[in-house]
């Protein structure tokens, strides 16, 4: 599990395995979004095998399962309220940490400059180029 920084609050990986949930929790981590759906894959965990993990560990998760491609303006708007209402650090994961960071960015049109988006998503690794047009409507 590798996590790749956006902002101070948030991070976003890959799928993750509910024993990496002790360590988010050592290392801070308050509260995870799950962007992946069930079933999306043979061997992915469930979202409660997830659920119960964080529990144990004292962590929120919120399950938004978004399909890859399909992002709708409900899912981004959903994601920022979690951003907004989930205690920080959060983690937020899909199966390669690309539709949480597509999610982010979306959330954050309007409310911060493009190039400053395209930038946090570049050094994490994610490549949200394709994503200006929808960008730039929310200006």
């Amino acid at each position: 599990m590798e996590l790749h920084k956006l902002t101070d609050e948030l991070a976003v990986t890959g799928q993750i395995e509910p024993g990496d949930i002790s360590e988010l929790a050592a290392q801070g981590i308050r509260a995870i979004i799950c962007n992946r759906p069930d079933g999306e894959a043979s061997g992915q965990p469930g979202f409660h095998e997830l659920e119960q993990a964080a529990r144990e560990h004292g962590v929120q998760i919120v399950y938004q399962p978004v399909v890859s491609g399909q992002i709708g303006e409900d899912d981004v708007k959903e994601f920022d309220q979690a951003l907004q209402s989930l205690p920080k650090p959060i983690v937020a994961f899909c199966r390669s940490g690309t539709r949480s960071t597509a999610l982010w960015s979306l959330s954050q049109a309007g409310k911060q400059p493009i190039e400053d988006i395209l930038t946090a998503a570049r050094e994490a690794g994610y490549d949200m180029r394709p994503l200006i047009p929808r960008l730039q409507m929310h200006r």
